[in-house]
This record gives C-alpha cells, structure tokens and sequence, in this order.
C-alpha cells in the first residue's frame, strides 16, 4: 500500500539531504511504526506519503513513494485526499472551521459525500473518540488533547485507506491515548486501514505495531523489521525494553504483562539486594518528611495539601513573555479517577525533631540514590507561589473554585490529570494570564495579573503546549538577542544556552524550520534567560525524544538545585517518575491528590510508569532506580 523506492530528499538551502536511501514498504492492513531520534526526518518521510513533501514544503525529492499505486511525485495533496489521511504534529495548523461537528464534516464535504453519509459517520466518529459531549463546542476553547482527538477525527470521517500520523498521543493523557490507540488498531484489523505513525512515546504504542521503521541517524538508511528485532538495536526504546535489557531478557519484552511474566528473578535479586543493608534507624526526609534512609516517598513542601478545587480553562491570545496555555475544559471524560483509594494501610513512623512521616506497611527499603529534593531549611524560605481560595469565572464558567497551592523553592511539581482537567488553566492563573475572580494568586511577592511584564518575566516564565508562540524572530540569533534585551541579561545569555539544551543548530536557522523538539528547547531557552524563580512548563515533552528528554531532565534538575520552583503540567508519567518531588492530580477541576510523587503514582493504575507495573508490588519508580539497586 505505501513503497518507498531509495527515496532521498533536500530541502531548499540544505547542505545534505534531510533523510537519504530510504527504501520499505507497509502492506495493506498493518500498522508501522516510525521512529527514531529527534531531527532525523521522521516527518518529511510521513509528508512523503500525502505528498506534502515536496510539493507543499518544497525541496527535491529523488527516489519513488507510491500509495495505492499512486506516485507522489505526479499526484497533488489533493489528488491523494480520497486515499491518504494525514495529521502533522500541530493540530491548530490542521483546523479549518470552528466548531467540533462542522471540522469533522470539512474533509467528507470537500469529498462530495451525501449528507446522509457525512451524518453517520460523523456521529459514529463522536462516539468512537469519546467526543460527543464536545459537539457544540468551538475548538478554540479545547485543551490541547481535545483538539488532538478532533484533528484525528476530522481525518477518520472521509474514511481514507492510509492514515499518516505525525506524534497522535503527543498531548493525550494516558486513557484517552489508550482509546484513541484502540481505534485505530481496530481500524487495522477490522477494515484494513494502513497506518504510517511517528511517536516518540513508545511505551504507548510499541506493542500495537505490526512492523517499525527505524531512522537511526540523520542521512542514514532505515533499519526495518518487528518490534522485538528492531528494539534490539534501536538507540530509542520505552523503559520496558530499557529494563530488558539490563535483565537480559531475550527476546525483549514490549508489554508490561510480558515483564512482568518473567520480573519474578529480577524482583528476588531486588529484594536480595535490599535485605543485605537495611538500616534500622530512620533518617529525615525531603522538607521535613521522615521515612527509612532509602524510602521512595516524596515530600510536599510548602504547605498541606490544596484543597479541592474546579479548574477548567479559557486562554486569551499568546503575548510575548506570557504566552498562553492551551486551554483545558472540565467536559473532557467522564471517568472517575482518584488516587489513592484502596491503598494498603498505613502507619506512622518517628524520626528526628518530632517529624512524622506516612509509610505504607511492608514497603521494602530498597536502596537507591534518593532524587534531589528541597532540604527541611528551604521549605522555610519563603513562598515561590501562593495561591488562596483562587475562583475564576469567564463566559458563564466557574473555571476554577477555591484553589489552594504553595510552591516552595527547589521544588518540582507535576500537575496531572486526563485532558480539559484544568491543568492549563492553573498554568495561566500563575503566569497572570488569568485574572482571580475571588480569592488570590502571589508570585514572587507580587500579583501575577497586575504586574507589568518586564518585571514578571524574571519572577515566572511559561514555556506554553505550542513553543513556536513564544517565537517571533526570523534566526535563532535574532531570537536569542531579543530574549537577552526582554530580560535585560548579558549579551550572549539566551545563545549560551541553546547551546547547551540545543546543540549543533547554528544561529542563522530559522525557527520554523525547527522540529518540535527543537522548538521546544530554543523556547525554553528564551524563557530561562530571565532566570525566573518559577518555572512552568505545559506538555513540555512533547515531540522529544529520549535522549533529548533526558537532556532536559539533567537541566530542570540543575534549575531545582539552585533554587527554582518548577511546575509541569504534563501527561508523561515516566518524567513524572523521573524528576518531580510532588504530584498534583487534577480531574474533571477537583484536586483529587496531592502528595509525594511514589505514593500518588504507585496507587493510579493510569499515572503508574512502566517499572511500578511491572515490579509490583515492590515500588520502584524508573530504571535508573533498578541499576542502581543491582549494581
């Protein structure tokens, strides 16, 4: 259904060709799977397919790609609209009309499909992506996950024969990515739809794939074959096969339930390892928390728990400096999704100065470097962010009601939840971008709203879901100047570090030209440049790699050490596992947890990562963690 014949391509002013040799093929009915490390050309191979590459992008494209017996290279987008469904990376740049119902019936009506036909499929489409209570709605005022869910609707309706999918979990929460994966395998098996799909997050749809298509390297020919044969050698792999690896396990597990078959030698060394050091004696904790020397818990500085709240979320238009968020609404789902409900119980156990900490019972010891956290002195600095009693009512909505939520220096949060929970409107609120209705928000001693920008810019900065928002200029040297001048730092600041998040992109490359990735960490680049001692980041995983997210893990790690406050609304539950101290659960704008990270994660089936699955019930959080352990 879809060839590629040693097709290469280069782009106008490119010195080598983006991808070069690339030669498979994807049968009629199969599913493969794109992947490879950030920049190596996975979307110009999938706009290769709909012929956006090169006719749209420009460029020259050497080689031969067929789709249903079509070449590419003669076919127009449009003449390849009956056959090919394509979703890019950005779902906004894929909207034409306003509102839910009328987007999903653009592509059937510039089909010239009978009314009749279009009513169907668009009800059975609502249905099938759990967006039927979004019908009326304007996309403007979805989160960033709902429109993802239309923008794949809108391609699903024409019912094409081949789907091209660029990143399609990118800004989903775990169960509605778990959904929308589920249709489109049932797409596969019952109707035999072919689907090419680039994702990053491979512990999500890993297992589903027929074949993958490896891109090891820029300019370097694609390794192909199953899933088991290519993870075997793929320098990108979820933490199922990272943890398959360190165990040994041949051939490489791809699903939770397949390690955990065989975690049983894996969890004896684990206990073994613990047993042979365990200390008696009881250590304090993370902001005062006490738990034994090697527990996982994680504290909650800054003050109790945040009462429940209603959050859902209205942005304005992004400004330069205070971008705004995506906009999440409580109409998302349905589910109910507290944490914490069932857990085992639990006993107090004493430490040092009166400090009490909570510990489930059996939890075992394990050891492991404990993840930096703020110290008992820091959680009596004073407040990063203070927010009280916080209400926001826009166009006949209470957004959010009685918001309560401290943030502490040195503290990272993770704000989760499914989407149109609230997430980005909490993001907005610290940024100013949201004026209280009732009650209060204080940043950095100041009112966020009421504060002229050039001065909050150096108490907060918001990296948004888009990053390209935040960027204006025509180089990424012009870039960086103007975020040195916003800032009032050092020339040469803002350039420093692209350096170090982006390195290897010289400073007459044009932002737009840039993947989502790199984006994302020229953005964040811009916003660290004012040093402010808040941080917020919306989604910012999206469209990175492991590599690259791990580049940015090691440099939100380092802001945390010197002091800055971080906050990350984000669906990845591995770079929650990984970074944050604290967890926040939001659903349907209730706070429903709040707590240190293991305790909050080990207990949501939905928000647990991969290594807490598979080595339960002993808690473990990240690979990392389990080498450690063995080593």
């Amino acid at each position: 259904m879809i060839r590629f014949e040693d097709v290469s391509v280069t782009y106008e002013g490119a010195a080598e060709p983006s991808v070069r040799g690339v030669g498979f093929e994807v049968p009629e009915g199969e599913l493969a799977l794109l992947v490879g490390p950030s920049g190596v050309g996975k979307s110009t191979v999938l706009g290769a397919v709909s012929g956006l590459v090169p006719h749209f992008t420009g460029g020259t494209l050497r080689g031969r790609v067929t789709v249903a017996g079509r070449d590419t290279r003669t076919h127009k987008p449009r003449e390849l609209a009956d056959v090919v469904g394509t979703v890019g990376q950005d779902p906004v740049a894929h909207f034409v009309t306003d509102t839910v119902e009328d987007e999903l019936a653009y592509g059937m009506e510039s089909l010239g499909l009978a009314p009749a036909v279009m009513r169907r499929r668009v009800e059975e489409t609502l249905d099938l992506l759990g967006l039927a209570g979004l019908r009326n709605r304007p996309i403007a005022t979805l989160s960033g996950g709902q429109r993802q869910r239309v923008a794949i609707g809108s391609v699903l309706t024409p019912h094409p024969r081949v789907l091209v999918l660029d990143e399609p979990t990118s800004a989903l929460d775990p169960a509605a990515a778990e959904e929308v994966l589920a249709v489109l395998q049932r797409l596969v098996h019952d109707l035999g739809t072919t689907i090419l799909m680039a994702e990053h997050r491979l512990e999500r749809v890993l297992h589903y794939a027929d074949r993958v298509v490896l891109l090891p390297a820029p300019g370097e020919p694609p390794v192909v074959g199953t899933p088991p044969e290519v993870m075997a050698v793929s320098p990108v792999f979820p933490p199922v096969v990272d943890l398959g690896r360190l165990a040994g396990w041949s051939p490489l597990p791809l699903t939770v339930r397949d390690a955990r078959r065989r975690a049983g030698d894996l969890k004896e060394r684990l206990a073994a390892s613990a047993a042979g050091g365990t200390p008696s004696n009881a250590a304090a904790g993370p902001s005062g928390l006490v738990a034994p020397p090697n527990s996982r818990l994680r504290s909650n500085p800054g003050g109790p728990p945040s009462r429940r709240s209603r959050i859902s979320d209205q942005s304005p238009a992004p400004l330069r400096g205070a971008t705004a968020p995506a906009t999440d609404s409580p109409a998302a789902g349905t589910a109910d999704s507290r944490a914490g409900e069932g857990a085992p119980t639990r006993q107090r156990q004493p430490g040092p100065r009166g400090l009490r900490a909570v510990v489930p019972l059996g939890r075992l010891p394990f050891r492991f470097r404990p993840r930096p956290a703020p110290t008992p002195e820091s959680s009596q600095s004073p407040l990063v962010a203070d927010v009280r009693s916080l209400s926001i009512r826009r166009d006949h909505i209470t957004a959010l009601r009685h918001i309560d939520l401290t943030l502490t220096p040195g503290e990272t949060l993770a704000l989760m939840g499914r989407n149109g929970a609230g997430k980005s409107t909490l993001l907005g609120s610290l940024v100013g971008l949201l004026p209280p209705t009732t009650g209060s928000v204080t940043v950095g001693g100041v009112t966020p709203h009421r504060t002229a920008p050039p001065d909050l810019v150096r108490r907060v900065g918001l990296v948004p879901q888009e990053p390209r928002d935040l960027l204006y200029a025509d180089t990424v040297a012009e870039e960086c100047a103007a975020a040195d001048r916003d800032a009032r730092a050092e020339p040469g600041t803002c350039r420093t570090l692209v350096s170090t998040l982006l390195p290897g992109i010289t400073d007459d490359t044009h932002p737009r030209d840039l993947s989502e990735g790199q984006c994302l960490a020229l953005a964040l680049a811009v916003v660290l440049t004012a040093r402010p001692p808040l941080l917020l980041l919306d989604e910012p995983t999206r469209g990175l790699d492991y590599a690259a997210k791990a580049r940015l893990v090691t440099v939100l790690r380092g802001l945390a050490a010197e002091g800055h406050a971080i906050v990350l609304a984000t669906h990845d539950v591995e770079l929650a596992a990984e970074i944050a101290h604290r967890v926040v659960l939001l659903a349907e704008g209730e706070v429903i947890a709040d707590g240190p990270t293991a305790q909050i994660v080990v207990s949501s089936p939905s928000f647990a990562p991969q290594v807490t699955k598979i080595l339960a019930p002993q808690q473990w959080l990240t690979v990392a963690e389990v080498r450690e352990a063995l080593a």
